[in-house]
């Protein structure tokens, strides 16, 4: 099978691209080894670029109601129960349930003309001259161009050499939904010594919990139970719910790559590099780097795969993760500073307005 585009991972970011493409006129195939939708851990809010995005692909009418709740702002609650909180611009954004969000994409790409082949793994590829051939589950495949967004511990980045040592200590992160109704349009981020825990509404009977911590700062034996524990507002909240999914686990957390681009191949998603989900950016910045790209293939298209073409897709992957890299990084360096931590969340409480701004000019 001969095509233009081949995608390799059906999460969001791929099938994001693939339809831009195929809108383009591009003959695309997306494949992935699991079932679709497939689920995995995230924090399911759709910050306002990112919900901007996927309302220009016309996805988001495709959410049903049960799937998703809005988003008014971030609130940080601290051990003794102080708080922090900021609205974020215009109408917010969306929690949503990740499995929903795959779903609604799958079949916008679907209506698109994309062909996803689901339980359909990419096994080898290799780069010619000519095209990128593959070798996958339903045979043979040449592609103009191969964009692998296979996920954190993406095989194919692997394959052609670019990864790089992630530094500094490793993070982890467990998520589960809980059967019950939200009690805030906030994202929650209950902040402990060594652990964060994310409350956010996926929908008007659910939340989505998630749980981040470094190795080494929790003890060895993790579980469900044992995190929530650690967190005694958090615990009262849910109390008496019942579970909504069961829990799933991420890490280790951050990524680095030698580069994002090759002849006839692209990184995209969390492939192309991660920091940490502490600030809960990742759905977003997939979708507004994968229309990046899906711009840009046409003419990557019909130039061979030249690294050239992928200029502005590389633009904006820097402008987007330059800003997400800077502010995952204060945000963990005062998480793992607790004394830091309060002083500077007491001083921005002095000034609410302040850090709606500051959100309004980073997460958003």
């Amino acid at each position: 099978m001969k095509i233009d585009v081949a995608i390799a991972g059906a999460g969001p970011a791929g099938l994001a691209a693939a339809i831009h493409a195929a809108r383009a006129g591009l003959s695309v195939a997306v494949f992935d080894r699991e079932e679709l939708p497939r689920d995995k851990a995230c924090g399911e809010g759709l910050m306002p670029s990112g919900l901007q995005a996927l309302e220009r692909l016309g996805a988001r009418a495709a959410l049903s109601p049960a799937d998703w709740a809005p988003i008014r702002g971030i609130r940080y609650v601290q051990e003794d129960g102080t708080a922090l909180e900021g609205r974020l611009p215009g109408d917010g954004g969306i929690g949503v349930r990740r499995t929903a969000l795959a779903q609604a994409l799958l079949d916008t790409a679907r209506t698109a003309g994309v062909s996803v082949l689901a339980r359909t793994a990419v096994r080898a590829h290799h780069r010619s001259d000519a095209a990128v051939h593959l070798d996958t589950d339903a045979g043979t495949w040449e592609a103009a161009v191969l964009v692998a967004a296979d996920g954190l511990a993406s095989p194919l980045r692997a394959a052609e050499g670019l990864d790089l040592p992630a530094r500094g200590p490793r993070r982890y992160g467990l998520r589960q939904h809980m059967r019950l109704r939200p009690w805030t349009d906030f994202v929650e981020v209950h902040l402990s010594d060594g652990l964060e825990a994310y409350v956010t509404p996926a929908g008007p009977e659910r939340v989505g919990v998630a749980f981040l911590w470094e190795d080494g700062r929790v003890p060895p034996q993790i579980s469900w139970p044992s995190l929530v524990h650690r967190v005694p507002a958090l615990a009262a909240q849910m109390q008496g719910a019942e579970s909504d999914s069961t829990p799933r686990g991420a890490g280790p957390l951050r990524r680095r790559v030698r580069a994002r681009v090759r002849p006839r191949f692209v990184l995209l998603g969390d492939a192309a590099g991660y920091v940490d989900a502490i600030t809960g950016e990742g759905l977003s910045l997939a979708l507004v780097c994968a229309e990046a790209l899906g711009a840009c293939l046409p003419d990557a298209v019909s130039r061979g795969g030249e690294p050239a073409a992928f200029r502005p897709y590389l633009a904006t992957c820097r402008r987007e993760y330059r800003r997400y890299a800077v502010v995952a990084s204060t945000v963990l360096a005062l998480a793992r500073h607790p004394r830091l931590r309060r002083a500077a969340l007491a001083t921005l409480g002095l000034s609410p307005e302040v850090f709606s701004w500051l959100l309004a000019h980073t997460v958003a």
